[in-house]
């Protein structure tokens, strides 16, 4: 939203312009460009992966030390070809200039047909004319010596390798299979009556629909965005990570697959999984009122410092885990910061302002620039922290702005984009329906917590007297005749219907026809426009939370807490708000996390089945794409020895690091004899492919040799 990145960019400038890195510069484009763009997470996670991994090669082709990710290899089938690079100007020149001119070649080809092109492009021409780059020059031929031509290269292999890796992009990543199986819910009109298919995601229509950047959608029905989106070439994601699916003609591939979530059973009222989860996104609206009398230390002291193991795994265990009437979850908090060594201060706030202003600081709303976008900017606030100590993992010596910088936009921009692949990969199979669909269709359906109650319904949502209750007569929601008595009523956030001017009303917390229910979301937005589990935003956020970890060697912020003022009155858009001044802190990159998990819950948008397997992912592919990438910083990958992908089918792709024009691949069966031999030349790459599609199903070796018959490794792989 744009508060937020005002707020941030605010933040952003404790260090002079001057002394940011190039790099910096334009990852700062490129988050403009994504504010101005339509607000699509999956895109601009690949985005932000194409500029980084793009700014990353334009600098190791100068460093003795780093490997290139796309340039010189083959990924999944592209070749990069490239045949290396003398500058004809000195390296810090050449080098600014190939990440600038790649860089802006691939913001003119990505956001061509973007709503804020104009703004865009202007912005970008701006930077390079400040930079004394003439951007008439056009040429991708870097024998030169130019490092013009050298970024232009880049960016136009880039391109044409994005053309082909699954996104769609040359249809303006428009779905190819995916049809939603449930019809349209019109948020002009109360209830939800025709739902048929409780477990799956409804689309939404409004009369005006307004994305999360604040364009607006012709016919305001928006379709589920990148439901296919696990088909896009990865990162660093690995064969072993997936499992592939088929619905209606189309494989869904489903890295780090949580299995199904929730579905509704008949009847169990809140012994249901199902209907737990979804009424308590709806009790958790009753925290959004900042008249009420309830008041929380949001401080590091109470927030934060929860174990992963804590996690849930069991029904029972969720229903530990999250404080269903109260809100929050079981963390414990820190008394020290290590830093200082002082005592964290304790911070009182309403928590109807702490909950609205977390559920707005994390939101998709107008100006936004998506949750991968989120992280960058995140980032881009520890980075310019004087102190931050610049090791890698907080090790060695102190490395430039721009090492840094291309470091760790490459790292955080190749886990953003698997987060992508795989969040949107389980959003399109399990395609799980979101609360504003199921509580107002189980509020339709009845009650199902008394079969002697009026309106009893295997489907109807739980009745908890002070939360969801039935309408009886006397009640002022009964109607003049009547008309409502014994539908379902909800204390809860009272919805945009009661907002005339959000710059001076709020809505407050009353009792609702469930059949009206609306999230903690502009009217016209409601809900992001595609399935709900798994969380993006908690996998997004805890991905980035593990990188920032790794990356700086600490899970503390710097200075042992990061800290965003909010003003009172003038940070919320939804409506007025917050009452009073506050600060969000946080002890840890993980608190951070957490806490954005738990804002989706306060907004209406996730139930906590959606969120717990997010967080799980998170955990494990921030740890696995971190190692993943650090490897090409010391050509470890080639030198080690890879194979890819594996298991494979009819290519595999050999890494090894050598200028042997003469080595030889041997594939060998599981009882050592060689069934073929070729010869290959790593001297101008490395990789080589070989094809293996003539090998039946099973367990095989390869075994690369090198011209004075030394072998360089061996390596098993499963040909399917």
């Amino acid at each position: 939203m744009k508060k937020n990145a005002l707020l941030l960019i605010g933040l952003l400038c404790i260090t002079p312009l001057f002394s940011q890195s190039v790099a910096r510069h334009w990852n700062e484009e490129v988050l403009h460009a994504i504010r101005n763009d339509f607000a699509r997470p999956t895109v601009h996670a690949r985005n932000l992966f194409h500029t980084s991994a793009a700014m990353y090669d334009a600098w190791a082709v100068f460093d003795t030390e780093a490997a290139p990710y796309f340039l010189g290899n083959t990924i999944e089938g592209f070749t990069f070809k490239f045949n290396g690079f003398t500058p004809s100007e000195a390296v810090s020149n050449s080098r600014d200039k190939a990440i600038s001119y790649a860089v802006y070649r691939l913001i003119e080809h990505r956001f061509v047909n973007s709503p804020g092109t104009e703004d865009i492009m202007t912005s970008t021409q701006h930077l390079m004319d400040s930079l004394g780059y003439d951007i008439s020059i056009r040429t991708e031929d870097y024998t030169s010596g130019d490092g013009a031509a050298l970024g232009n290269y880049i960016a136009a292999k880039i391109i044409e390798y994005g053309l082909q890796d699954g996104s769609n992009e040359a249809n303006d990543y428009a779905n190819r299979f995916y049809e939603p199986v449930n019809e349209t819910l019109n948020m002009d009109i109360s209830g939800n009556a025709t739902l048929t298919h409780p477990n799956r995601w409804q689309p939404l229509k409004l009369s005006n629909y307004v994305d999360q950047s604040g364009n607006s959608i012709p016919g305001g029905e928006p379709e589920f965005l990148s439901p296919e989106w696990g088909a896009v070439i990865p990162f660093s994601l690995q064969e072993e990570d997936k499992t592939t699916y088929t619905r209606d003609g189309f494989d869904y591939n489903c890295y780090y697959d949580p299995g199904p979530p929730a579905y509704i059973q008949d009847g169990m009222a809140l012994a249901d999984p199902y209907k737990w989860n979804f009424s308590l996104v709806a009790v958790w609206g009753a925290h959004l009122d900042p008249n009420e009398e309830t008041s929380i230390d949001i401080s590091p002291r109470v927030i934060g410092n929860l174990d992963s193991e804590l996690f849930p795994e069991t029904f029972d265990e969720y229903t530990q885990f999250y404080d269903y009437f109260e809100g929050g979850d079981p963390s414990t908090g820190r008394t020290t910061n290590p830093t200082t060594g002082e005592a964290y201060e304790p911070q009182i706030v309403k928590r109807g302002d702490y909950a609205r202003v977390l559920a707005e600081f994390w939101a998709d709303g107008p100006d936004s620039e998506t949750p991968p976008g989120h992280w960058f900017t995140i980032l881009n606030y520890v980075n310019d922290n004087p102190l931050l100590e610049k090791k890698f993992e907080g090790q060695g010596e102190t490395l430039s702005n721009l090492e840094w910088d291309v470091k760790s936009y490459f790292i955080l921009g190749g886990a953003m984009h698997d987060v992508a692949i795989t969040a949107w990969g389980l959003k399109g199979y399990y395609d799980y329906i979101r609360p504003v669909s199921a509580i107002r269709y189980m509020s339709e359906k009845g009650q199902s917590k008394d079969t002697t109650l009026p309106r009893y319904h295997p489907h109807g949502i739980p009745l908890i007297p002070g939360y969801i209750e039935l309408v009886e007569e006397g009640d002022p929601l009964a109607g003049s005749f009547n008309e409502n008595l014994h539908k379902i009523k909800l204390y809860t956030w009272k919805g945009p219907s009661n907002i005339i001017d959000p710059l001076y009303d709020i809505a407050g917390v009353g009792w609702i026809l469930a059949e009206e229910w609306f999230p903690y979301q502009r009217p016209s937005f409601v809900t992001p426009p595609f399935a709900g589990y798994v969380s993006g935003h908690s996998t997004y956020s805890r991905t980035a939370a593990e990188i920032l970890t790794q990356l700086t060697g600490d899970e503390f912020f710097p200075g042992g807490m990061g800290v965003f003022d909010i003003p009172a009155n003038d940070f919320l858009v939804f409506e007025r708000g917050p009452s009073e001044d506050m600060q969000l802190q946080w002890a840890t990159y993980r608190d951070a996390s957490d806490q954005c998990s738990l804002s989706r819950i306060w907004g209406g948008i996730h139930p906590p089945i959606d969120d717990i397997p997010g967080r799980k992912i998170g955990e494990a592919l921030g740890s696995n794409t971190f190692s993943f990438a650090k490897k090409y910083f010391t050509k470890r990958i080639a030198e080690e020895g890879v194979l890819y992908p594996n298991p494979a089918e009819d290519k595999v792709t050999i890494g090894y690091a050598t200028q042997d024009e003469n080595t030889t691949v041997r594939v060998m069966d599981v009882r050592g004899r060689e069934l073929f031999a070729q010869q290959a030349d790593f001297s101008g790459s490395f990789n080589v492919e070989i094809d293996i599609s003539t090998l039946g199903s099973g367990i095989y070796f390869v075994q690369l040799v090198s011209s004075n018959k030394v072998r360089l490794f061996t390596k098993k792989i499963l040909k399917q």
